[in-house]
């Protein structure tokens, strides 16, 4: 993507060149910055919160069992 972006650049028009350079730019940081640092410091922080759902969001799934009743014995 960085690259169609860039060839935005070799354009003639102003306009397409500005739009093409913020794209690549954009491009480069959320690959670079966001998921390659924040993402996984952010995982770090959190821990095993990572993995569970929210507690609103909870209470509105439903709860599926995984073993019929019978079974529990």
């Amino acid at each position: 993507m960085t690259a169609v972006f860039g060839a935005f650049v070799l354009s003639g028009e102003v306009n397409l060149k500005l739009i093409g350079v913020g794209l690549a730019a954009s491009v480069l940081i959320d690959a670079t910055v966001v998921r390659m640092v924040l993402v996984p410091a952010l995982m770090q922080l959190l821990r095993e919160r990572n993995w569970w759902p929210p507690r609103w969001l909870d209470r509105a799934m439903p709860q599926l069992e995984l073993e019929p009743q019978a079974a529990r014995g």
